[in-house]
């Protein structure tokens, strides 16, 4: 059962933000539609703040089935309708020996039944080690995995010819991340013709990658317009860590096809978050060969989106 909800910000983000922190889900689990796009006004006077309409999955209520009216209860409404002077009526059940062993017999065909309560809970006491069986076995995959990881030697990489375009593009980096405080190392060489490959190596790698990659998108671009001044033809240069670009674009195809698959249910188009133009290629691609779903950009950088729309 779908359900929207309406909320405002100074920008989208922190309107999305608060939706989402007010139906205590994630960004996956929400598709939003801007309402109103923020205004700043002049001098504080006719500021606007952004409005989104967010749109989200709620379980369905469940109904009660109704109780069956019991014979009593049938039995005491139709008393009233009869006259008032059979009042003695009622004192015949109290003559009658039998009605009393009837809750005997209501007790023997009762007494199974903590047999079955018996059961149930057995039952549910098996799940229960089942799953902490099963917790347990994933926490001893995951830290095999890790102690894996260890025990893997460290990549090696061949140094660069002195005078090479890889040697320049390590010297750049390397005096570059020295400004930023970084021990990081990096290392670079020929993907193929004029395109090159520079994997940052180090502790704090986390730091270099930033916010959705903005930091390292940055030093692929001071790389690529630093080298390229010094250097004949042109030359591309991809600078990665922890193989976060291709992580990234496994998360970015998921997050794609999940969402479309939400448009093609409810018929009805999303805007993405701000993407730069490579993620936003990513979506593109991931989607083109979609039945009945269509993607477009819109908006001005940095802020310009992917809409996935529905088409018959």
């Amino acid at each position: 059962m779908e359900k929207t909800l309406i909320t405002s910000g100074k920008t989208i983000d922190l309107a999305v933000e608060a939706a989402l922190n007010q139906l205590g889900l994630t960004r996956d689990d929400i598709t939003y539609e801007v309402l109103a796009l923020p205004k700043a006004g002049f001098l504080g006077f006719g500021a606007q703040p952004a409005k989104v309409m967010v749109t989200y999955e709620a379980p369905d209520p469940v109904v009660e089935p109704e109780k069956p009216k019991s014979a009593l209860g049938a039995a005491s409404r139709s008393k009233p309708k009869a006259s008032g002077q059979p009042v003695k009526k009622p004192e015949q059940p109290k003559a009658e020996p039998v009605k009393p062993e009837q809750p005997k017999a209501e007790k023997k065909a009762e007494a199974p039944k903590p047999e079955k309560k018996q059961e149930k809970k057995v039952e549910k006491t098996e799940k229960k080690q089942e799953k902490k069986v099963e917790k347990t076995e994933k926490k001893a995959e995951k830290a095999e995995k890790k102690v894996e990881k260890k025990v893997e030697a460290p990549k090696e990489y061949t140094p660069a010819a002195p005078g090479s375009i890889e040697e320049k593009i390590e010297t750049f980096i390397a005096g570059l991340l020295k400004h930023m405080d970084s021990t990081a190392v990096p290392h670079a060489w020929n993907v193929e013709g004029s395109t090159y490959k520079v994997e940052l190596v180090g502790d704090d790698l986390g730091y270099l990658i930033g916010r959705r990659g903005d930091t390292l998108d940055a030093i692929q671009h001071l790389a690529n317009y630093s080298i390229n001044r010094d250097v004949e033809g042109h030359v591309r240069i991809n600078v990665d860590a922890e193989c976060y670009r291709e992580k990234r674009e496994d998360s970015l195809r998921r997050y794609a096809r999940k969402k479309a698959q939400q448009v093609l249910k409810a018929r009805r188009r999303t805007t993405l978050e701000p993407m730069n133009a490579y993620e936003r290629h990513v979506i593109h691609a991931t989607l083109q060969e979609m039945d009945n779903i269509t993607t477009y950009s819109t908006g001005t950088e940095p802020n310009r989106r992917v809409v996935i729309e529905y088409v018959r």
